[in-house]
């Protein structure tokens, strides 16, 4: 089955799926999303793709607390060396 990030929570209440293949799972999705951006997406896209990002990781500290807070400092230290 094809999950997308309207599935996130979905993904984190299995109680028959390891540890290992939430994130997984959560991180293949975060993946697809950056995979389909390109040189003709918008502004808009960008931002709704990075939001969704956000969400997953905070999925993922759910599953794993550690891995999630080390997704989320990268992701607003990207953020702090942009606004530079």
């Amino acid at each position: 089955m094809i999950y997308t990030y309207k599935d996130i929570s979905k993904i984190v209440g299995f109680k028959t799926w390891s540890e290992k293949k939430k994130l997984n799972t959560l991180l293949k999705i975060d993946a697809f999303m950056y995979c389909n951006l390109g040189l003709e997406s918008t502004s808009l896209e960008k931002k709704k793709v990075k939001l969704i990002s956000r969400k997953i990781y905070k999925a993922i500290s759910i599953i794993n607390p550690l891995f999630g807070y080390l997704l989320e400092a990268h992701m607003n230290e990207k953020d702090l060396t942009k606004a530079k």
